[in-house]
């Protein structure tokens, strides 16, 4: 059942509520969308229209209709923040459970080469990286999210298992004869799944803004593929003349963003005794 503190926690409950609007409208863009995100302007005068009833976020450039193109971007930007967060915290965890556990060489090599990826700027270093295919796209996206975004659950999973690695319980199972790897998944991770919950929590809205910027430089999603970076992108050219263009996936993208953020700071409040004050 869910803890009181987390029903009294406006912030918590106002994110998870956001969250779940958005999570809902992308799943059902498919009946959700009045018109065919991809349907071009069938006459003159549709291209760029302004909001109105027949389109309540208005038409592009090429008179498709706003509102169903940003209902179809979240779900490849929803399912790029998840997936790939999902897959940093296998390996984040993998690698900081490792590093916690067997310390000495194991944690200072497995550290110094977190250093070394978190010394790079993350935007430039991924552009490089997406420079390297031959083509760019969504799954290149991914690759290098994924290849740079595991080092802050590493480093928070390590700083877990540091403090956890003392503790009686684990102690007494490795007395009693249980494997490296029992240890570390029945007695460490379990326990360290607070701050990893957090930490993942928080990484879903980074990556989310992260694919968008560099599907609003043209390295992420590629027509006819909708995001809300590449909108983004299709309407930085109209922000005089049409700025609902630009305006509604922005806002989506805001919001979005807000809503995970505040689920973090919501789940680090009540999961975290220090904050609950």
């Amino acid at each position: 059942m869910p803890r009181p503190d987390a029903l009294g926690h406006r912030g918590l409950l106002a994110g998870a509520a956001l969250f779940v609007v958005f999570a809902a409208a992308s799943l059902g863009a498919p009946w959700l969308a009045p018109h065919d995100p991809l349907g071009l302007a069938a006459g003159a005068g549709a291209t760029l229209e302004r909001p109105s009833a027949a389109h309540p976020f208005g038409t592009d450039a090429l008179g498709r209709d706003l509102l169903s193109r940003v209902l179809w971007g979240g779900r490849v930007s929803l399912a790029v923040g998840i997936g790939v967060e999902a897959l940093t915290a296998l390996f984040g965890c993998a690698v900081g459970l490792v590093a916690g556990w067997y310390g000495g060489a194991v944690d200072a090599v497995l550290m110094r080469v977190t250093d070394v990826v978190m010394a790079f700027p993350s935007l430039v270093l991924a552009i490089g990286l997406i420079a390297v295919f031959e083509r760019p796209g969504l799954d290149k996206v991914v690759l290098v999210l994924v290849a740079l975004g595991w080092t802050t659950i590493a480093r928070v999973v390590r700083g877990a298992v540091l403090a956890l690695r003392t503790r009686d319980h684990v102690q007494a199972a490795r007395a009693l004869g249980a494997s490296n790897l029992a240890i570390m998944t029945r007695h460490l991770l379990p326990n360290a799944l607070g701050p990893l919950l957090v930490a993942a929590t928080l990484g879903v809205g980074g990556n989310m803004v992260a694919e968008a910027g560099l599907s609003f430089l043209g390295l992420g999603a590629q027509s006819p593929t909708i995001s809300w970076g590449a909108l983004l992108a299709d309407g930085q050219s109209f922000l005089a003349s049409a700025p609902w263009v630009a305006v509604f996936p922005g806002a989506a993208l805001l919001l979005a963003v807000l809503a995970v953020n505040l689920l973090g700071d919501g789940l680090r409040d009540v999961l975290d005794p220090r904050f609950r004050a």
